[in-house]
């Protein structure tokens, strides 16, 4: 999702992409895009879109003179109902840390062509929170997302500490929009036809939303990845944790286990010999 947090897509050299994209309202997100479609026959086509960018515990880049960075995200794993071809419902099951990386590549024409150059190109935490209730007073009233960079043994503040109901849309306005825009989102300027998209995949009975990258720190804002870090998006339960106390679990490359967490601890790679079949 695009344009959900106050200030990221500025943060990003995105607000340009989207000048020309109408909103209901002011403040509200930009859009939708795509970072993997499975593709309904099981035959493997040539777009890029039908690779599975998913991992959970590493990011390859396909060249480390691009510049790439962490967005962190909280993503939510839904169930989805139909009424024939149009989408009737979403209502969200669990919730994870996700990064949803993306290069800083100019001309790019679609926000999906900087988000998907193959296996392991962004993640999701396997740790999940299971969500009582998406309405205001449910648990995830409780959460915060956070983000570092461990570069060289020291541990950088990359994401601003953030509530996830801080979100400009969230719980049911979310949901709705959410509907609204599956179901009439058209191809304009960076944006795509994401119905088209939905009977590609054979109307899928669950899907993965991430619903937004937060705000960078200015370490985050500047620093791109490199080969040897790692990136750690961590989703907390802020009533039993705080940001720094947090730290020491983050740094360990140790799967974290404890209760109220879902943290993503992916090292940056380079992959060898990659194709890359974006446009």
């Amino acid at each position: 999702m695009a344009g959900n947090f106050t200030g990221h897509l500025e943060q990003a050299g995105e607000a340009g992409d989207f000048v020309n994209v109408k909103t209901a309202e002011v403040g509200a997100p930009k859009g939708l895009f795509p970072f993997y479609v499975p593709f309904v026959d099981g035959s493997a086509p040539g777009h890029f879109i039908h690779q599975m960018p998913i991992s959970a515990d590493v990011i390859r880049l396909n060249s480390p003179d691009e510049n790439h960075q962490i967005e962190p995200e909280m993503a939510i794993l839904c169930d989805l109902a139909y009424a024939g071809e149009m989408l009737e419902s979403i209502t969200p099951k669990w919730a994870m840390a996700h990064n949803d990386c993306s290069i800083r590549r100019e001309g790019a024409k679609k926000i999906s062509e900087k988000k998907n150059w193959g296996a392991d190109s962004k993640g999701t935490a396997n740790q999940r929170i299971a969500i009582d209730s998406f309405t205001p007073g449910g648990v995830l009233d409780r959460y915060r997302l956070t983000c570092f960079l461990l570069r060289d043994g020291e541990l950088h503040p990359y994401g601003v500490d953030s509530p996830v109901n801080g979100y400009s849309y969230f719980y049911q306005q979310l949901n709705d929009w959410l509907v609204e825009r599956i179901n009439n989102q058209q191809d304009q300027g960076p944006l795509e036809d994401l119905a088209a998209w939905f009977a590609i995949a054979g109307y899928p009975k669950q899907a993965l939303i991430s619903v937004g990258a937060t705000r960078y720190t200015d370490f985050g804002e500047t620093h791109y990845l490199q080969p040897g870090d790692r990136s750690i998006v961590a989703l907390y339960d802020g009533e039993q944790y705080d940001s720094a106390a947090l730290e020491p679990l983050l740094i360990s490359a140790a799967p974290v286990k404890q209760p109220g967490l879902s943290v993503l601890n992916q090292r940056v790679e380079v992959r060898r010999n990659a194709p890359d079949l974006r446009p």
